[in-house]
């Protein structure tokens, strides 16, 4: 039964993924002239979504989801090309975890691609990191800070854009995985909708 709500889970935040990409890309039909961009870029994300937790001691499961809200979330880069960047990207969100506030983000190198001259889409494969939120640490109760990998895709539409600067609307899945003492772990399903600040 656990396998199979997870698999529900998973299959909601792809299908909603999916939704909010083609909607973006229904946006766009017009032709437009192709911005320049060049050099370094720089954006941070303001927003919110849904996440679940799974925990290997069965503490917590994917069978509940929880509201969360996204800080910090950052990406720096650099343009290969008009169309191509290579990036960091830096996702986080605050949880709860028998009442604590957590962080779940990490470290994730990945490639942003703009599809249409406004519309782009960006993934990769990196760090995961599990810690306390830093205005929530308490000594030997919120204290771990817990390493694993993750995996992020996200897509996102500039709905305004001025010189270097561009305003977009994202929306953004990640999926990873912790680990901490005694062989245990702890898995996070991450589906976030932001407004994003970009400076290219």
């Amino acid at each position: 039964m656990k396998t199979i709500k997870k698999q529900i889970v998973l299959r909601m935040a792809c299908l909603a993924f999916a939704l909010v990409s083609s909607i973006t890309y229904a946006q766009n039909t017009n032709p437009e002239t192709t911005t320049q961009r060049d050099g370094f870029i720089f954006e941070f994300v303001v927003g919110g979504g849904i996440i679940s937790i799974e925990d290997s001691a069965g503490i917590q499961t994917f069978d509940t989801s929880q509201g969360t809200f996204v800080f910090p979330d950052l990406k720096f880069g650099y343009m290969l090309n008009e169309k191509l960047a290579i990036t960091l990207s830096m996702p986080g969100n605050i949880y709860e975890f028998q009442n604590n506030d957590r962080n779940f983000g990490g470290f994730i190198p990945s490639v942003q691609y703009w599809v249409k001259d406004r519309w782009w889409i960006h993934g990769g494969i990196g760090l995961a990191i599990d810690s306390p939120a830093l205005y929530d640490i308490k000594d030997d109760v919120n204290d771990d800070w817990n390493f694993g990998c993750a995996v992020m895709a996200s897509t996102g539409y500039e709905i305004y854009k001025k010189k270097n600067f561009a305003l977009n609307v994202q929306s953004k899945l990640v999926l990873g995985r912790t680990s901490f003492d005694g062989d245990e772990h702890r898995d996070a399903l991450i589906f976030n909708i932001g407004l994003g600040f970009s400076w290219l």
